[in-house]
């Protein structure tokens, strides 16, 4: 196979521009989730886009600017969530998770039924990325990289100890906030790409490849981005190969790469 003639179709070009960006901000982000057990607000997230996107549909709208602040608020409200003593922060994404879900599946059945169109937001398709959809995608994930590695230090400090980071006066509320707004945008900008059932992907498994490789919060990020990058692309030019779904070929890579590492590290205990 040419990889040169395979870029040479637009969507390719367009796949290949919004994936790489989302990969890249969905790792970051993923690292300070996993480190706070968060990790599966991914999930719940992805799914509440999903009812979103659903109601987007049935009324006309335009999926992408409907899903973007019922995701924001639903991220806000999971975090808000966690930090209560007396609520559990998985019971409370797995509710949310599960009614979004529901009520997507309601308002399709009553609506326009399983469209083209919502079947790409759930799987995922090279093909549904439009130029506008990419511009935009250019546009948040630059606010999403520029503002993580603008507050590094903070989101550093509030993944490892809370309590301590409000000690010192620093206002862990805000940039939990920060943190979820961020993971909501990176989590609705991949829909399209690897769809509701698989966008978490692209936030656990790069963390959990490079945590088993390096120890330090930098080493873990700058490889966790890495892996994110090289995974998406290797899974984009095997999908382009052999005519397999993005999203799903995308995860078989990472799942391989992570699978390689625990076997890295296995060896370099013994």
């Amino acid at each position: 196979m040419n990889l040169l003639q395979m870029f040479s179709y637009p969507f390719m070009q367009r796949a290949l521009i919004a994936g790489v960006l989302v990969s890249l901000c969905a790792a970051l982000l993923g690292v300070s989730l996993v480190l706070k057990r968060y990790s599966m607000i991914g999930d719940g997230l992805s799914h509440v886009s999903f009812g979103a996107l659903a109601v987007a549909v049935a009324l006309g709208i335009t999926p992408l600017y409907f899903s973007i602040p019922v995701v924001i608020l639903a991220a806000f409200w999971l975090l808000r969530m966690a930090g209560r003593p007396h609520w559990n922060s998985d019971a409370a994404v797995a509710a949310m998770s599960a009614s979004a879900l529901a009520l997507g599946i309601l308002v399709i059945s009553r609506t326009t039924g399983m469209t083209t169109d919502v079947d790409n937001y759930m799987f995922g398709s090279v093909l549904a990325m439009s130029p506008t959809d990419v511009g935009l995608s250019v546009a948040l994930c630059a606010a999403v990289l520029v503002l993580f590695l603008r507050y590094y230090h903070k989101l550093f400090a509030v993944t490892f100890d809370e309590s301590f980071s409000r000690a010192t006066g620093l206002r862990v509320d805000r940039y939990n906030t920060l943190l979820a707004i961020l993971t909501a945008l990176t989590i609705v900008l991949g829909m399209r790409m690897m769809g509701a059932m698989l966008i978490s992907s692209l936030v656990i498994f790069p963390a959990l490849t490079a945590m088993r490789l390096f120890n330090s919060f930098r080493g873990v990020v700058i490889c966790a981005a890495v892996t994110a990058v090289v995974c998406f692309c290797a899974g984009l030019t095997i999908s382009f190969a052999f005519s397999t779904p993005v999203g799903a070929t995308v995860v078989v890579a990472d799942l391989v790469l992570f699978l390689l590492s625990c076997a890295a590290s296995a060896l370099r205990r013994r």
